[in-house]
């Protein structure tokens, strides 16, 4: 079958993921308007900020009100730095090795070994004691925790280090109720007037991740890390734009009858005559594999649900009796206003979050950067 496409459709490139900037700075103020005054918001931009782009978006979150950049691993932050972002940066995951490349970067200390890997990197300066509350996934256990503050106050007072911050993560912060929550803030203010009974005065506390800076009333807390809600991840109904669609359009086109099988080992067949189109993009490029037996994209207004197996590069879709022509415009999920798939659909129809769909998102796929003007 023979490929039918004008020059000018071919150089729109296969697929694109075009990321509406405005959705982002809304997202950030309407973090600002929900937290208690004088509350600092980090955005994190952690795994090239959930697929978006991290320097793109981090301008964009600084622009709107943000005062801090939170990345999960060391290079990260130098990619950050070498985009020429000079802003407050937060990394919690990092290498012995990678420390001498921080002079500039908050860091996260859970341990006396930490602490001590710290200390011997000359150049790392600023710190956040982490305090284990409850998440059990890093951090200091309440019971070593006088011990780590006391040796981070002496070091502090030796000109070592500075402790800046002191922090934890919430393991429920989605829950409405928040009654995990709280416990843990109970939890950390606890740690946090331990830390300043060993002498330290740590200018930041904080606890909450986009979800629970809805969730948990924290005035104890003055800064908020928001990394899922940037992208409009919603959790708690707070009203945030989504910040990205992913679009492709028809590549091929063929009529087929009833009893003909598609895609690989024909897992489905036809039940009746039927125009198929296909899609060139695939698991390759973050399109989930998994989701093939209930997803569906928009083309010409129109909900066309995917058959047979998404494959590495394509996949195929079932246009009925549309008369439907290569170089047609695929929205593969957006905000669902023209009722086009959501980010939330196909992570249920994958069995896993928003999240995970974002970051799969593959290098294949270029992203263009738009404003409100240009949705």
């Amino acid at each position: 079958m023979n490929l039918v496409q004008s020059p000018a459709q071919r150089m729109l490139g296969l697929a694109e993921a075009v990321v509406d900037l405005s959705a982002i700075r809304h997202n950030v103020r309407t973090f600002r308007t929900r937290v208690h005054p004088g509350t600092e918001i980090m955005a994190v931009v952690k795994a090239d900020a959930f697929g978006h782009g991290a320097a793109r978006v981090a301008r964009t979150a600084l622009d709107a009100g943000a005062t801090w950049l939170g990345v999960a691993r060391a290079g990260e932050a130098m990619q950050l730095r070498a985009a020429g972002l000079t802003a407050p940066i937060f990394t919690w995951l990092y290498d012995e090795t990678e420390l001498i490349w921080l002079a500039d970067v908050d860091v996260s200390v859970s341990t006396i070994a930490d602490l001590h890997r710290v200390i011997a990197a000359p150049n790392v300066r600023n710190v956040h004691l982490k305090l284990d509350t409850g998440m059990h996934r890093g951090g200091s256990t309440p019971d070593q925790w006088i011990e780590l503050t006391r040796a981070a106050a002496y070091y502090e007072a030796q000109g070592s280090i500075s402790v800046r911050g002191v922090w934890s993560h919430l393991s429920h912060g989605d829950e409405p109720d928040a009654v995990q929550s709280r416990k843990q803030l109970r939890l950390l203010t606890t740690g946090v007037a331990l830390a300043r009974r060993a002498g330290l005065n740590p200018q930041y506390v904080h606890l909450a991740n986009s979800a629970g800076a809805i969730t948990l009333d924290a005035p104890e807390c003055n800064l908020a890390r928001i990394g899922a809600g940037l992208f409009g991840i919603d959790e708690t109904g707070a009203g945030l734009h989504p910040s990205m669609k992913l679009l492709s359009k028809v590549a091929q086109v063929r009529r087929i009858k009833a009893g003909e099988g598609v895609s690989y080992s024909h897992t489905y067949v036809t039940p009746r005559d039927t125009t198929i189109a296909l899609v060139p993009i695939g698991y390759a490029d973050g399109i989930p594999r998994i989701a093939a037996e209930q997803a569906s994209v928009l083309c010409r207004g129109v909900r066309m649900p995917v058959l047979g197996r998404i494959t590495m590069d394509q996949f195929v879709v079932d246009a009925g009796d549309l008369a439907v022509e290569p170089g047609e415009p695929v929205t593969i999920f957006g905000d669902g206003s023209s009722g086009e798939p959501t980010i939330a659909e196909w992570a249920e129809w994958a069995q896993t979050i928003p999240h995970e769909i974002y970051c799969g998102l593959g290098a294949r796929v270029p992203r263009r950067y738009i404003e409100e003007a240009q949705r």
